[in-house]
């Protein structure tokens, strides 16, 4: 006898095959859906068609800025890389940056790794000063410490010879995890040595190093995956500017978040120091902040109208992520448990496609020929986009 067909399981094993057909696709679909979803997103934001970025960083609005009233208000020179800025009226540039910008910096000595104020927070009080030369002698860089410390200030030569270099140690230094950098243990031929005197002050030991003539090329940025420019020991790129305005709002956003966030009553009155960003240019007179967001390449120069040829063009590449160092006083040595980053990280996040979930503040530009920038000059806009 033929068996007789039953029609209820064949539809029961059917089913449960089509369903697990259709899951399997889900799942295989998931994560490509996903995919063109976030980056429609990203899209969207970068494209200026969403102000909102995450965290609720917004993107500047263009048509509040005006472009024609743009001036250098102050320029700050860090000769040792997170030590103590100087103020000064004018600052020659080469391609590296501004003349003796970073081109210190201080180094461990069992791995040659750099120290910043991220790990030993006092070295923003450390001051280096540029003694220019004169007639009877070479120039020199002459670093002080704080009364209180014990520390007697040392000399080392500014530009040393190739003789002097000989005799200095010769290595890589890492920094970022790259042991690429050129360097050489300072020296100095009166009393203790710099090694000795630094790693009092730090309570480790460590070095003085002074950069190299081997060239370092800057990392790339998503505009400029070919980037072939110059540095020191900055931590990526030869220039930082900053905007007055951006600070202020900075500041008004903290003033917004006190008794929140670990933010104390304190900053209700307490103002946020431009130098805790650590700019070599500040810039004002656009008229509202985040200005240098949008400002791709532009020139500086003594004439309110643009001259042509005037100066070399200036190009901004990547907005400047931020970590802990701003929450450094920069007067003090004193690291402030929240602000500015946790503030920050709630308005400013979002914005650097590369690391979008690191705040920004700022950016970093390269120079495309030597000159110099005094504190008045103009800025005038060559493009306008997205740094």
């Amino acid at each position: 006898m033929k068996q007789m067909v039953d029609l209820p399981t064949i539809w029961e094993h059917g089913r449960a095959t089509l369903q697990t057909f259709w899951i399997s696709i889900i799942f295989l679909l998931a994560p490509f859906a996903y995919l063109v979803l976030s980056q429609r997103s990203k899209s969207k934001s970068v494209a200026g068609r969403s102000d909102k970025g995450e965290a609720g960083s917004t993107a500047p609005d263009h048509s509040k800025f005006d472009t024609s009233n743009i001036r250098v208000t102050k320029i700050l020179i860090h000769p040792i890389k997170s030590c103590k800025g100087t103020s000064v009226p004018e600052a020659n540039y080469t391609l590296e940056g501004f003349d003796n910008d970073r081109k210190w910096c201080i180094i461990k000595t069992h791995n040659n790794a750099v120290v910043t104020a991220r790990d030993v927070a006092k070295m923003v009080l450390i001051y280096p000063r540029i003694i220019p030369a004169s007639s009877s002698e070479a120039g020199r860089l002459e670093v002080s410490f704080p009364k209180e410390s014990g520390c007697e200030t040392f000399s080392v030569p500014l530009n040393p010879t190739k003789e002097e270099l000989q005799d200095w140690e010769n290595l890589n230094i890492s920094l970022w995890g790259k042991d690429d950098i050129e360097g050489y243990v300072c020296q100095t031929n009166i009393g203790r040595s710099p090694s000795e005197i630094l790693s009092e002050y730090m309570g480790l030991p460590v070095h003085l190093a002074v950069k190299g003539p081997r060239r370092r090329i800057c990392p790339p940025t998503i505009r400029f995956p070919n980037l072939d420019a110059p540095s020191y020991f900055q931590d990526g790129y030869p220039l930082l500017i900053v905007s007055e305005e951006s600070v202020a709002a900075a500041q008004e956003h903290i003033r917004g978040m006190v008794g929140t966030q670990g933010i104390e009553e304190k900053w209700s009155s307490d103002t946020l120091q431009i130098e805790r960003f650590r700019p070599n240019i500040v810039i004002k007179g656009a008229g509202a902040p985040f200005f240098e967001d949008i400002l791709t390449a532009f020139t500086i120069d003594s004439h309110h109208e643009t001259l042509d040829g005037a100066s070399s063009i200036i190009r901004l590449v990547r907005k400047c992520t931020r970590c802990v160092l701003p929450n450094v006083h920069p007067e003090t040595g004193v690291r402030d448990k929240a602000v500015p980053l946790k503030v920050l990280m709630k308005h400013r996040r979002g914005l650097d496609p590369g690391r979008p979930r690191l705040p920004c503040m700022g950016c970093n530009g390269i120079f495309t020929a030597n000159g110099v920038v005094k504190v008045g000059d103009w800025i005038h806009v060559c493009e306008t986009g997205f740094v």
